[in-house]
């Protein structure tokens, strides 16, 4: 397993399906950029409410952020060539609304600074021996 922080853009509009034993789920495709300017797309699947509920909230081309298991996957393409693929077993998904929110949060639960009294200016007239 190797647990992973993705981040990108949503690709397509993400869906909920029904497993065999009726849990749900929600599978979608991240464009992630890559360091050599290329782009790697990520096949999704989120089995966890939270992370279920805040996929069906994105749309095509919204940025998020993913934590999860992620595990290296191989597929013949349409021109019959091997190619490299990756999958997403995530944990938890983080937006930008995400972010907001819990920078309101944290906001709210600091205490104001309190003002520093004002100081007399006689406190800063010590002689100072030469």
């Amino acid at each position: 397993m190797i647990d992973a922080l993705i981040a990108g853009r949503i690709f397509g509009t993400p869906e909920q399906r029904t497993a065999r034993n009726g849990s749900p789920f929600v599978t979608a495709k991240a464009r992630i950029p890559t360091a050599n300017g290329e782009v790697q797309f990520v096949n999704i699947v989120a089995f966890r409410e939270s992370a279920r509920t805040a996929l069906l909230a994105l749309e095509d081309g919204d940025s998020v952020a993913l934590a999860g298991e992620l595990k290296f996957t191989a597929y013949i393409g349409k021109d019959g060539l091997p190619h490299p693929g990756v999958d997403l077993s995530v944990h938890q998904v983080l937006t930008e609304y995400h972010v907001a929110r819990k920078r309101k949060a944290v906001a709210a639960t600091r205490e104001p600074q309190a003002k520093p009294a004002p100081r007399d200016p006689d406190d800063f007239a010590d002689e100072v021996p030469f």
